[in-house]
Parts: C-alpha cells; structure tokens; sequence
C-alpha cells in the first residue's frame, strides 16, 4: 500500500498528489512514469512522474479527471492509501548538452515537462520553457517551470492569461527569432493534437523533436501489446521503447484511432458509475 501523503486541487479536474514511494523515487529519472491501482478492482492507470524527492522517498503525480477511475482517483484525500504503485518504468529522456533545448508544454503535459526540462537545465543546456493551456484556470507549476528553465513562455488558448495563442505559434515565433541552426532539440508534451502539431512545425525547420506518448497501457511491461504504436514504419511498446519518440516518424493517425478503440466501453463505465452513485450503492 502506497499513502498519500498530499494533495493539491489545480482545478475542478486536475489533481496532484504526493505519493509515499521510497523505491520509485530511488531510481527514478525524468521522463519515467508509474502505474497505479486503487484497489483490487481498480483499472491500472499510466502516469508520468511530475517530481520526487529522494530523501524524502517521494513521488508527484499530476493527472486530469476524464473517466471513471480517473475521477475515482481524484477522491482520493491525504492520507489514503493506493494499492499498487509500480515504478519508475519506460525508458528515460536522453539528458545531454546540447546547447539550447525548447520545452514545450500543453495542458497537463505541463507536469511531465518539468523534471525533463530541469534536467536538461542541470546538464548545462539553456532551456527555453513553453507551456500553455486552453485558459487560466488550467495552468499550474508555472513557478516550476520557470526554476526548471532558463527562460519561460506563457500561453493561453482563449487569451486569459498572459498571450492569446497556441504553445506551437510561441514555438514558431522562437524558432524564427533564433534560428533554426541554434535549436538542435524541440521536447513537445500534451494532447496528441498539441504534440502532432508542434512535430510538423519542426519537420518544417528540421529540428530534431522529442515527444512523450500516453497510449492505452495495460501492463506496462511490453507482454499485452496494448500500448503498440508504429514509428519509422516500425512497431513500437510505449511501455518499454518509449514513451519518448521521435515526433517526426510517429504514425500519429494510427494513433489516433487506437486511443478510441474502448470509448464506448469508457463511456459506459462512467455512466454506470453515476448511476450507482446517484443511487447510493456500491462502486
């Protein structure tokens, strides 16, 4: 069992929590992630590692309720317990210097930037942070990420906060005031949408772009196939190739369509969830 030890309330769906986790936290490295159960029923939920403190033996979790075990995760308070919480696993973000370094950051991709972005810092890189969400009320860490980088943009969708945009029309902006020849990296985290766009911008300009997939994941182990993908025309385990790709060579259609193979099964479960809830039984 696994306590939570903190919780914090971003928003009305988005949580962070500081989980008890000495191993993880032990050998973690930026860019891992862990999967969690609640319960012996539970469904076992991906997430990347947003922070950790090794003396403390800690992990930080960031995550958007958008389903049922999601949002059952979400009432969870300090001081619960998870019931499993394996870690760190995937492989971790390459860190080396390679002069400057743009991390791009959308909605809740935002909390996996930053210890990527802070260890390509600590690696000597001038790290240029980009982080957006669709309004104010969505961003958080931006306090983080500014400690994380060496300089940071701020973006929202409908203009909210600080300027009115999108994180890919920050990036342009910067790839076209530097030069592309002095951005050899581009790190994009977020929606599939936000990653497929910055990915394209970049092929534009031929800058080497990292991305961070968030497939569906069963086992995190590379036995399901679950979490398969295909880049450079090959087939790849998110759970143990990645979850960093080259953002240019991920077959991002298919993975469109992979990430709504159980919507209607998602579906069902949250409103059969409500209707248990609203009649007071059991989950």
């Amino acid at each position: 069992m696994f306590k939570i030890l903190e919780k914090q309330v971003h928003s009305p769906v988005i949580k962070q929590f500081v989980v008890e986790a000495p191993r993880v936290a032990k050998s973690c490295k930026a860019g891992q992630f862990i999967i969690l159960q609640i319960n012996e029923e539970g469904e076992r939920i991906p997430l990347t590692i947003a922070d950790f403190d090794r003396e403390k033996g800690t992990i930080t979790i960031v995550f958007q309720e958008v389903g049922k075990s999601t949002i059952q995760l979400g009432e969870m308070e300090a001081g619960d317990y998870i019931k499993d919480f394996v870690g760190p696993l995937g492989e971790p973000t390459h860190i080396e210097n390679v002069g400057t370094v743009v991390c791009v950051a959308g909605g809740v991709g935002i909390a996996p930037v930053h210890p990527i972005a802070r260890a390509f810092k600590e690696a000597g890189n001038h790290v240029i942070g980009i982080m957006g969400a669709r309004s104010k009320d969505l961003l958080f860490w931006e306090d983080k990420m500014a400690a994380a980088c060496s300089e940071l943009h701020v973006t929202t969708d409908d203009g909210s906060y600080v300027r009115q945009g999108f994180v890919t029309d920050v990036l342009k902006d910067i790839i076209e005031e530097k030069g592309k020849e002095n951005i050899p990296l581009v790190v994009a985290i977020g929606p599939q949408p936000m990653m497929r766009a910055a990915a394209n911008l970049t092929k534009e300009y031929d800058i080497k772009t990292i991305v961070s997939l968030n497939a569906l994941m069963v086992d995190g182990t590379g036995m399901c196939g679950c979490c398969r993908i295909s880049v450079g025309g090959e087939t790849k385990f998110v759970c143990v190739d990645g979850p960093d790709f080259d953002g240019h060579q991920v077959n991002w259609a298919e993975l469109a369509l992979r990430q709504v193979y159980f919507k209607s099964e998602e579906q069902l479960a949250l409103e059969y969830r409500e209707c248990t809830c609203r009649n007071g039984g059991a989950e």
